[in-house]
């Protein structure tokens, strides 16, 4: 039976082919899911439905078709990994916490100690924070193999 993870948040480094390197070295039945890295595509999801005259418009569509492939991959997934990077905010990884949280879906946060203060909340109702690729990668392995 596979395992079902989504990778939200940040999409500057290689960190979810860290992940599924890793996964993948210790055999592990895990498919792996994800919004849109492309940055570019993600913000045209909604150019087909026509054009807007304001940027507001054009996000709200966009955000709108991405939301339908978030929505329905973390709600099939059986955990999330939040990954928060320190180089932008992250409002959607945010989101994406939340979203679990309400779900009752269980994630997990990657993220370094220096924004530890600005996620206390996100932290407190994930189920382990990891600061490493490797750290994610041991939790997906105890829960698959332990």
């Amino acid at each position: 039976m596979s395992f079902y993870v989504y990778l939200s948040g940040e999409i500057h480094t290689d960190w979810r082919d860290a992940i599924k390197r890793g996964a993948e070295a210790a055999g592990l039945d895990v498919v792996f899911t994800s919004a849109v890295t492309d940055h570019d595509a993600s913000d045209a999801a909604g150019d087909h439905l026509g054009e807007e005259s304001q940027p507001f418009w054009r996000d709200h569509k966009s955000s709108k078709v991405n939301a339908i492939r978030t929505k329905t991959l973390i709600e099939q997934s059986d955990l999330v990994v939040v990954r928060f990077g320190d180089k932008y905010k992250q409002w959607n990884a945010a989101f994406d916490a939340g979203y679990c949280a309400a779900l009752g879906k269980p994630y997990v946060t990657l993220h370094g100690e220096e924004i530890i203060h600005p996620l206390k909340e996100v932290d407190a109702a994930a189920m382990a924070w990891a600061t490493t690729t490797d750290q994610v990668v041991e939790i997906l392995r105890y829960v698959l193999k332990a």
